[in-house]
């Protein structure tokens, strides 16, 4: 037994085949009884085979994954301060005092948050969007997500829905939670196919063309989703209830990573993405699809 523990040891430890081969060798001339698939493994070993075997991890050979090779885009959102100053004044007329003024004018001081909630569970078996309300489980997840962002205390803003009747119906329960927060209906955000997804998907069958719906839903990316403006003076939280499709694209875009790998991502019905902006224009990704909040079996996906 304790034969063969060192046996297993040794097999495990790259070193020269030499070594590991007299190592058998000793062991059958007391007559011991070595593992035979070890034997076997440790006989057909070549020198070559022990060396590369051993070849450590700082030989020279960089093992980190590299770099895409895409930097950030500070103006990803064309808000960058520099970026919003005339380009003929900036050049003829202001001098370095007067430019680093308007740079200083121009700079957003607030954060930006923004919530957006997938909507709940509804009906599949609806002809048509008005048919597609939401089931009596979607309402319960409905009811957890509205009760889930009053319990984070937050001072929201606003909230925007889809004019699609299950983002719709999801927005009006949660806003039984937020009496104090205005609702505001968007077509921008209705559900549809933003960019073809990287890798195909054969079961994919978008019912609209990916260029008519990728630009809507870019439109309403480049609404929403961008730094404070320089005249809001304070952090604003605003929730957006809306589609996994629209979610997914949003956070790819926003976090400027390939948009067409959206579909890789999934969302829970009722989950909560929490983007954060900063007045820098850095973005943030707080939470992706959270639905922790709600019980085991109120989990759903479609």
């Amino acid at each position: 037994m304790a034969f063969r523990k060192a046996l297993r040891l040794v097999c495990g430890v790259a070193g020269g085949s030499a070594v590991l081969l007299a190592a058998v060798a000793a062991a059958e001339s007391r007559g011991a009884s070595p593992d035979s698939r070890c034997t076997d493994r440790l006989r057909n070993w070549t020198g070559l085979a022990v060396l590369q075997a051993a070849q450590t991890w700082t030989s020279g050979t960089s093992h980190t994954v590299s770099p895409s090779g895409n930097g950030w885009d500070d103006n990803w959102d064309k808000r960058e301060p520099l970026a919003l100053l005339n380009g003929k004044k900036k050049d003829k007329e202001a001098g370095d005092g007067q430019l680093a003024a308007e740079l200083e004018n121009n700079k957003p001081k607030a954060t930006r948050h923004v919530f957006l909630i997938r909507h709940s569970q509804y009906n599949l078996n609806g002809h048509g969007d008005k048919e597609r309300i939401l089931t009596p489980l979607g309402r319960e997840q409905a009811e957890l997500t509205g009760q889930r962002l009053a319990d984070l205390g937050l001072k929201y803003n606003v909230l925007i829905h889809s004019s699609m009747t299950r983002a719709t119906e999801t927005a009006n329960i949660i806003s039984k939670y937020l009496p104090e927060v205005d609702m505001v209906s968007c077509d921008l955000l209705r559900e549809g196919a933003p960019i073809e997804p990287v890798p195909p998907v054969s079961h994919w069958k978008p019912e609209a063309v990916y260029h008519e719906d990728g630009a809507r839903i870019e439109a309403a990316f480049r609404r929403y989703i961008h730094r404070a403006d320089v005249k809001q003076k304070e952090d604003s939280y605003e929730i957006i209830v809306c589609h996994a499709n629209v979610i997914r694209y949003f956070v790819c875009r926003a976090l400027q990573f390939p948009p067409e790998g959206w579909l890789r991502m999934g969302l829970n019905n009722g989950s909560i993405t929490w983007l954060t902006i900063r007045p820098n224009g850095r973005v943030a990704l707080r939470t992706l699809g959270d639905s922790g909040f709600m019980p085991p079996e109120k989990l759903t996906r479609s």
